[in-house]
């Protein structure tokens, strides 16, 4: 049997349970998922080896119209993922508009890359509802082939996963078959503080936050991680550290023990919080914390 691998990207509007998905296929907790939508804000790769194949699953920021660069960044994600896969996930939901965001439909639709659409959140709806979903998304994209699904409870995924082989071209590995991302550790550990800044904090607050992880040191016994919270605006930093450093006490201790998790080692976390002001809109500062501008 020849080796295959190949890219697979999965896109849609936000909150429709894409980061949900890709870990379930991955089977790590690759992609922070919390109940807000713009959570993941950047493509990130979860690699999945077999003997016969790698899979190369991409999860990307939410569909939307941007209102700022760093959304006009994560748009980009999103579009590249539509030309570089060898299979495409689109996924939706039983809740929301098909016609959402039609712009961005229309680019599925011309795609020549496979596509498998997604209806998630199955146990959301009663099957009625689910057949008059699948005849208009058959109409939206005749070529595709459609899995209805709740990647929560993990159901269809399976079936998912066997067809995503089935489409896989043949070739050599991308990455070393022991790698599971792309991405470096420090990445998911700024990742796993905004993951909780996300649940913590009201309203504005998240979207207005950069993770930034200055320091890195591991030795024999922990790790030691210093991170910095960039704030867009003065009045978020009080936000953030909370009366007599409460809110930013608990943000540090739930974050290291998911590090402690993640890393399998004891953690010392130090975070500090900074204002940079209005950096969703400066282009240098965008690039120093990994956002495309090209």
């Amino acid at each position: 049997m020849k080796h295959k691998a190949g890219f697979v990207n999965i896109v849609g509007n936000p909150n429709v349970g894409k980061s949900t998905l890709t870990n379930k296929l991955v089977g790590e907790r690759l992609s922070i998922i919390t109940s807000k939508a713009q959570t993941t804000r950047h493509r990130i790769l979860g690699i999945v080896n077999d003997e016969n194949y790698q899979i190369v699953f991409s999860d990307t920021p939410g569909v939307l119209k941007p209102n700022y660069k760093l959304q006009e960044s994560m748009l980009k994600f999103s579009k590249t993922a539509l030309q570089d896969a060898d299979v495409i996930i689109y996924m939706t939901d039983v809740v929301e508009k098909i016609d959402k965001n039609s712009d961005f439909l229309s680019s599925v639709q011309k795609t020549n890359a496979p596509v498998l659409l997604v209806i998630n959140k199955i146990d959301e709806s009663n099957p009625e509802q689910l057949d008059e979903l699948v005849t208009t998304w058959k109409q939206m994209l005749p070529k595709a082939e459609i899995f209805p699904m709740s990647a929560l409870h993990g159901f269809n995924t399976e079936n998912l996963m066997k067809r995503i082989k089935e489409l896989l071209p043949e070739g050599e590995p991308f990455y070393d078959k022991d790698a599971l991302t792309d991405k470096p550790t420090r990445f998911f550990v700024s990742e796993i503080i905004r993951e909780k800044i996300l649940l913590y904090y009201q309203k504005e607050i998240p979207y207005s936050v950069e993770v930034e992880v200055e320091e890195f040191k591991e030795a024999e016994e922990q790790i030691n991680i210093r991170a910095i919270i960039h704030v867009a605006r003065e009045s978020q930093k009080g936000i953030i550290i909370g009366h007599k450093g409460s809110a930013l006490k608990k943000t540090g201790t739930e974050a290291r023990k998911d590090m402690e998790k993640f890393l399998g080692k004891k953690v010392f976390l130090q975070l500090y919080v900074k204002v940079n002001k209005d950096w969703r809109d400066k282009d240098r500062t965008l690039r120093n914390f990994g956002y495309d501008q090209g």
